[in-house]
């Protein structure tokens, strides 16, 4: 006789399905007050998302209890339970999945993370947040079997309330599912170079607020234009999480600034007069602390001033002129084969480049963590800031722009106050036609609107001609400056091409060269034609720079391409690459190779020039 087999779980969850749409971004995160939920997590590999659909292919209802966000409890040993969270199967966070483990080296799909926390807020009615610095790129979080929210993008944050209806005071069940598939329609698209590196990568963190409380901010010089420091004006704005009447006291102690602002209807702008202020610059990145406060939370920042302008074929910085000593940096630490996201991490990549005096760093191709932004404030290097708007978008599909538009949002929220932002960049080498033409615009266009006083670009592409290259890209209309990607002797030809090559905008506009660089397996050496060798990297770059001092007099400097080697699926040379895009001046051991000092003796050259 067959026995029939009764499974019985007992599940504790809600019966609501609907999940919470994501709140405004709490901005300056570390000021708030939090707990941390960082540290080690369970997981399960879900590749066939197996914990998210059943097996006609549908999401499971919330309640189903082969849902991988439930937890069933087992009654009766017979009872069928086919997932489950381990100590077994532990991973790290923040930090992406492919570094923690050799079998997720190349892994691309479904992890679920899950861990548990105890928390009773400090008041009743306060409200309480996850935040997440980031994840990627698809996520879906989950408390107590609730869906909170979904987010779609690797590289910024985002936040969901947790409702008093689903918080216990132990044992909340947390459970993250992240997927990093590469596809079409997303930003970034299918095709990047740069390793797809899942997981959570950044902190998280419950935020706890009260009732009432400011969500976000902006403290910035009034004009755009060089200013009197000893006579000018600060405006600002603030942002509450309702629509209520509210005073709020805004306060910098060495301006002698203590004014209480009213906000109505949730947002206010304020202006102060302020006497002898010290202007932020690389040669002196001065921030001053601010305190905003509505009843009793106080929040405390770190602030600088500039003014950052293009007038005619210059750039000025707080009015005078600004030669970009500049380097592009992916979010890597090398040595360790891993996403860069600690302050140690910051500090390491940005005092490179600082020994390479450097005074600009083009973080790409994506918005790093915001250790990075707050260091390059403190140190005094300015930043190209960009969305992962790379090479072949789907421009015709509204739905991508709408994705972009989110990023540079959540960029500009979240580092808006930063002084070393100069730059916020809608993307790299996209492929020229009018509905590219249209996408772009509209982002600079939203760039420009959303934070008027930072230029706007986008690296572009140029093809070489044997004589004149001239740069005419459409896009350049648009753009505060025209910035060009170019690597005359790496891809086309040899660098003693660079001697011949002519260059020409027909834009009156500064023209900066946003890549430049030739690969170079780190300690192979050769005579300066074996491609490969630091020795054809060297020679790149002494071209390279015999170039540059040629250049127009619209030319304001140049970022190369890059400080660090860093992994890519794309280069396969099996004996000088291996999976490693090999054009830092810096190796994947962390050692300079000879180009980097070409380099440095250039900087030190300009920035002689340009600071006497």
């Amino acid at each position: 006789m067959k026995r029939k087999t009764i499974c019985l779980f007992v599940l504790i969850i809600s019966v609501i399905s609907n999940s919470f749409a994501q709140q405004g971004l709490i901005t300056n995160i570390q000021a708030r007050k939090t707990t941390s939920l960082n540290g080690v997590w369970q997981y399960i590999v879900d590749q066939y998302e197996t914990g998210f659909y059943d097996y006609r292919f549908k999401e499971r209802a919330a309640s189903d209890a082969e849902a991988y966000w439930n937890n069933p409890v087992q009654v009766n040993r017979w009872d069928r339970k086919e997932h489950g969270y381990n100590a077994k199967y532990s991973i790290k966070v923040p930090g992406d999945w492919n570094s923690q483990d050799p079998k997720f080296l190349y892994y691309e799909g479904t992890l679920w993370y899950q861990r548990t926390f105890d928390y009773t807020k400090t008041n009743a009615g306060n409200h309480l947040y996850i935040y997440f610095g980031a994840v990627n790129y698809k996520t879906d979080v989950y408390l107590n079997g609730r869906k909170l929210g979904a987010h779609k993008g690797g590289f910024t944050p985002f936040n969901f309330e947790i409702p008093d209806t689903l918080l216990k005071p132990t044992g909340n069940f947390l459970v993250v599912k992240v997927d990093n598939k590469r596809y079409a329609d997303e930003v970034p698209t299918l095709n990047t170079d740069w390793w797809n590196y899942g997981g959570i990568t950044r902190d998280v963190l419950l935020v706890e607020e009260p009732p009432v409380y400011v969500e976000d901010y902006t403290l910035r010089l009034e004009s755009t234009k060089a200013i009197d420091p000893k006579n000018t004006i600060i405006e600002g704005r603030i942002k509450l999480n309702t629509a209520s009447t509210q005073q709020v006291l805004v306060e910098i102690p060495e301006l002698k600034i203590k004014n209480t602002v009213t906000v109505n209807a949730g947002e206010a702008t304020f202006k102060f007069p302020v006497k002898n202020l010290q202007l932020w610059s690389p040669q002196t990145p001065k921030l001053y602390e601010v305190t905003i406060t509505l009843g009793e939370e106080k929040i405390k920042d770190k602030i600088g001033f500039k003014t950052i302008e293009v007038v005619g074929k210059k750039i000025l910085l707080n009015g005078k002129p600004l030669f970009m000593r500049g380097i592009c940096i992916h979010e890597e630490i090398a040595e360790d084969v891993r996403r860069a996201y600690s302050k140690s991490d910051a500090i390491k990549l940005l005092g490179w480049a600082k020994e390479l005096n450097c005074n600009v760093v083009r973080l790409a191709h994506y918005p790093h963590n915001e250790n990075m932004t707050r260091t390059a404030d403190s140190l005094g290097l300015l930043v190209w800031s960009e969305i992962p708007v790379y090479w072949t978008i789907q421009f015709t599909n509204p739905e991508v722009l709408q994705k972009a538009k989110q990023q540079l949002s959540e960029m500009i929220t979240r580092d808006k106050n930063r002084a070393c932002i100069m730059i916020w960049s809608v993307g790299n080498e996209t492929p020229v036609s009018e509905a590219r033409n249209i996408f772009m615009r509209e982002l600079l266009q939203t760039a420009k609107k959303t934070d008027s006083t930072r230029l706007v670009s986008a690296a572009l592409e140029v093809h070489y001609n044997p004589g004149e290259n001239l740069i005419n890209d459409e896009l350049g209309k648009s753009t505060d400056l025209v910035s060009i990607n170019e690597y005359l002797g790496w891809y086309n030809g040899l660098p003693d091409n660079c001697r011949t090559a002519q260059w020409k905008t027909v834009y009156d506009k500064p023209l900066f060269f946003s890549e430049t660089g030739a690969e170079a397996k780190g300690g192979f050496h050769a005579d300066s034609l074996t491609r490969f060798s630091e020795e054809y990297q060297e020679w790149y770059f002494k071209e390279q720079v015999a170039m540059m001092k040629r250049m127009p007099d619209n030319y304001v400097g140049f970022s190369p391409w890059i400080l660090v080697d860093f992994k890519s699926p794309r280069r396969n040379n099996p004996v000088y690459q291996e999976g490693w895009n090999t054009k830092g001046l810096i190796d994947n051991h962390g050692k300079k190779k000879k180009a980097f000092y070409i380099l440095k003796a250039y900087y030190d050259e300009m920035q002689k020039l340009y600071e006497k």
